[in-house]
């Protein structure tokens, strides 16, 4: 008797191996969150004052806008355009396993998850992160 071995991320959960629909790569996802964090940072510098260069008794709240900003777009975009701007982008989405609309709650929980990074950097056979994990969805490319 033999033990199944996954061949490829998302096998176990019946995505294909490639094209629409696979499980979006390392890559595409460091890059998205590249688009997106850049984007926060230009949003937060031009209408919340961000000053990156300031001193940390300086700056105050400002120094965490753009952790803000970068929120605020995964939790506006992923209910509603189905990803963030940088995902988007680089041709994936963000859907739940079953299929149905990833709701409001599941990106606030999500985001919040995201922002503390130890859960978005720990994977699992299907290379999602514990973020996604807890709150039932997954990352493809579109």
């Amino acid at each position: 008797m033999t033990d199944a071995v996954n061949t490829y991320p998302g096998e176990r959960l019946g995505l294909p191996a490639t094209g629409s629909g696979s499980i979006g790569r390392v890559g595409r996802r460091i890059g998205a969150l590249a688009i997106d964090y850049t984007a926060a940072t230009i949003i937060a510098t031009a209408f919340l004052g961000f000053d990156q260069f300031a001193l940390p008794t300086e700056a105050g709240l400002s120094q965490f806008a753009p952790m803000l900003v970068f929120a605020l777009l995964q939790i506006l975009f992923i209910p509603t355009a189905g990803g963030s701007p940088g995902h988007r982008i680089l041709g994936m989405r963000v859907v739940r396993l079953d299929g149905g609309w990833v709701g409001l709650w599941r990106p606030i929980v999500r985001t919040l998850l995201l922002i503390v990074v130890v859960p978005a950097v720990i994977w699992d056979a299907d290379q999602r992160g514990l973020h996604d994990k807890l709150v039932g969805t997954v990352l493809i490319r579109a």
